[in-house]
């Protein structure tokens, strides 16, 4: 509680000024997720899907660990796991970005739209095969020569991404999630707790 007079009065003005901000962003107003939309940084808004991760992991039983390396996000039972979030564009698609081959068993994807979340449990192995790799997912940074990537070509790059229209996931997605229910019988099936 505000006791003094004068910081009650520009908190309300705060508050005040805060539903114009948020009004900016009209599909996020009300939403319990615009908030980390409004996070001033990626890196902050993936440190967030993170954790969001890691507590609704924990809500399905799963014992989860931190690594001590940076070749991975968190150990879900004993598997690693790397973990990307994104909130849902203005043309409605996810793009989950920065992902490396690196030392983890499976990519989790958290999507986050105004009123509904997405998720997707992908085994590595499935990212980086050559039926996905350069079909779905793209080198980050490959500039205009998109389209004549091939599989060989997978050493030259650091970071790949893709995007997911959650009302249209492409084929290749469909055996890994969608809604989190989904995602967490795939979670627990794949990790060999279900």
């Amino acid at each position: 509680m505000i006791h003094d007079p004068d910081v009650r009065l520009l908190a309300n003005m705060a508050t005040e000024l805060k539903r114009e901000y948020v009004k900016a962003d009209g599909a996020w107003a009300g939403s319990p997720f615009a908030w980390i939309k409004a996070q001033p940084s990626s890196r902050r808004r993936g440190k967030i899907g993170e954790q969001l991760v890691e507590r609704w992991c924990v809500q399905h039983g799963l014992r989860v660990e931190g690594v001590r390396d940076t070749q991975a996000d968190m150990k879900v039972q004993d598997d690693r796991v790397e973990v990307k979030s994104s909130t849902r564009w203005e043309t409605g698609i996810y793009k989950f970005q920065q992902i490396r081959d690196q030392d983890y068993a499976f990519l989790i994807c958290l999507g986050l739209s105004p009123t509904s979340a997405h998720c997707w449990i992908i085994p590595k192995a499935v990212v980086f095969s050559k039926d996905v790799l350069f079909v779905y997912v793209t080198p980050q940074h490959g500039g205009k020569k998109k389209g004549k990537y091939t599989y060989d070509d997978k050493d030259k790059y650091d970071t790949f991404w893709f995007k997911v229209d959650p009302g249209e996931p492409d084929e290749w997605l469909a055996p890994y999630g969608g809604t989190l229910a989904t995602a967490s019988q795939v979670l627990k099936r794949l990790i060999g707790t279900g």
